[in-house]
């Protein structure tokens, strides 16, 4: 079985993000802020079994958790949500009505073959509250509503910290999946995240910055062009970056998108086995 450890990173007074390493799809980060009342974590994880070692980390603290933020309805930033199952918890109207929806364990195991032990019963703890406006869900934690990654997602700053925690929103060193999101409104919300905080914790990958959340604006671009010409993707920051093999899912998907078809791409049917 894969190794679910992790470690929490300070980031300033009562802030962290949850790392694991190696960072991939499946690997996901969750962020932690304490306030006087108790604790929020944004994401959490793919899996109860993933998000343990963050619940055992946060128990010296003697501080309950009392709010999740969900990012998205993605597995990898909801699975974790049955061990924190005190907490409220946030997420947009998409979010909440696709979490109403019963999972298919074949197609997220063929999706996360690294974890498919881990999910052959998924189970989510539904949104609570809906959150489709900009929210102070505490003293320190402002949810903004954004989109792109899907049409709905959620992401999470602490200004005093200088930090946001953008979640699914940001994949830093692995190629995004944007199988039922849109590359065009992505990448133009990011042009606004950016500017939010100096540090930018994304659902993949280590802490960056203005320049990382850059470089995946600008890959989404050229997935665009790639759309439209009906070639690759030029050479880039992502010539580094895993999974390139998402390259196809997000091209297609931006191409049928232009032609007015949402439905799921041919190309992510065949990797969950549907097709």
């Amino acid at each position: 079985m894969a190794d679910h450890r992790g470690a929490l990173v300070e980031l300033g007074d009562g802030v962290h993000v949850w790392r694991q390493e190696p960072s991939g799809h499946g690997r996901t980060n969750a962020g932690v802020v304490v306030d006087d009342d108790g604790i929020t974590v944004v994401d959490t994880l793919l899996s109860p079994v993933h998000a343990q070692p963050l619940v055992d980390a946060l128990g010296p603290t003697l501080v309950p958790v009392r709010r999740a933020v969900y990012t998205s309805s993605h597995i990898e930033f909801v699975g974790g949500s049955p061990a924190f199952w005190m907490a409220a918890r946030y997420g947009r109207a998409q979010t909440s009505a696709l979490l109403d929806t019963p999972p298919n364990p074949d197609a997220l195991q063929r999706l996360h073959p690294d974890f498919a032990d881990l999910l052959a019963e998924p189970e989510t703890r539904p949104v609570s509250h809906i959150t489709d406006d900009a929210a102070w869900l505490s003293t320190r934690l402002c949810a903004l509503p954004s989109g792109g990654q899907q049409d709905q997602n959620l992401v999470a700053l602490v200004p005093e910290a200088d930090v946001l925690f953008a979640g699914a929103m940001a994949c830093f060193g692995t190629t995004p999946n944007c199988f039922d999101g849109d590359p065009a409104a992505w990448a133009d919300a990011l042009g606004d995240l950016g500017d939010l905080a100096s540090r930018v914790v994304p659902g993949i990958g280590p802490v960056g910055g203005a320049d990382d959340v850059l470089a995946l604006q600008a890959y989404l671009w050229a997935v665009l062009e790639a759309a439209e010409s009906g070639g690759s993707l030029p050479p880039g920051p992502w010539d580094g970056w895993t999974d390139r093999h998402l390259d196809e899912v997000n091209v297609e998907r931006a191409r049928m998108l232009t032609a007015g078809d949402r439905s799921v791409p041919p190309s992510m049917l065949r990797l969950l086995g549907l097709a």
